[in-house]
């Protein structure tokens, strides 16, 4: 695994973050073995609920580790997600039912152990074209973040540099979360989207790169420089971002091969 996000370090209380990772699923599986691994290591309980794919790649960045049985609850996403779900729209009673069964025994203990919670139903929810649903769903987890002590994480297949990346379509998304988790290597993905602001924009880059600094959003999640940009882009100067996004795609894919994820064995 890559060196550890600090937000996983010192999760905050009752934190929910999300990561937007697109087709590029080793970023996704590294992000969420640190996620997992440092609650192990903090003595933490985890839920785990995704697909099946993802659930094996998931272990084997924890393995090393030898959670208990009682450290580690597993669920597929799908078969889960169906529990509560209602004429296409999750329901809360069920969806309070089923959580609550599945986290029950994770109580804060004595020795301070606490939980964290992996979930990607919001993202099957979102692949499927179920936006409305997806977002009632963060507010479910939201609803029942502000009664239980646990940590969350949540994964949605949103490549940050496609046009799906942007204030009008993630408005919502941003606004359910604390904390949105790096696409990438933060460096890498700052220095590329810089690199193509210079070439695209010229002496223009400069003053725009202080337009960014001072462009906040106070109803959003904390989010790193990258992405903040890409979407100042996107809904300020939206005749030039695609160029500029797209070359930075390139830079950064670039970047990304001389580092190439290696997946535990």
């Amino acid at each position: 695994m890559s060196h550890s996000n600090p937000i996983f370090e010192t999760p905050g209380p009752n934190g929910h973050c999300v990561q937007l990772y697109g087709s590029d699923e080793h970023v996704l599986i590294d992000s969420v073995g640190q996620y997992l691994a440092k609650g192990l290591e903090r003595g933490d309980r985890l839920l785990l609920i995704a697909t099946g794919a993802h659930i094996d790649a998931f272990y084997k960045q924890i393995k090393h580790l030898k959670p208990r049985e009682d450290q580690l609850v597993v669920r597929d996403a799908a078969d889960t997600l169906a529990r509560f779900m209602v004429a296409g729209q999750p329901d809360w009673k069920l969806f309070a039912r089923t959580i609550e069964a599945l986290i029950g025994d994770f109580v804060p203990r004595p020795d301070g152990g606490g939980l964290c919670a992996y979930g990607e139903m919001v993202g099957l929810l979102w692949s499927a074209g179920k936006y409305s649903a997806a977002i009632r769903l963060e507010h479910f987890w939201n609803r029942l973040l502000s009664s239980k002590s646990f940590q969350l994480y949540c994964a949605y297949p949103i490549d940050v540099f496609s046009n799906e990346f942007q204030v009008a379509a993630l408005d919502a998304i941003l606004s359910t979360h604390t904390h949105v988790i790096p696409a990438g290597n933060s460096h890498d993905l700052e220095s590329a989207l810089h690199r193509s602001m210079d070439d695209l924009l010229g002496r223009r880059a400069a003053g725009i790169r202080c337009l960014m600094d001072s462009n906040f959003h106070r109803d959003w999640a904390a989010m790193p420089k990258a992405e903040a940009d890409i979407l100042w882009l996107r809904n300020h100067i939206p005749d030039e971002a695609e160029a500029i996004v797209s070359r930075a795609r390139r830079y950064f894919q670039v970047s990304h091969s001389r580092n190439a994820w290696v997946p535990e064995q």
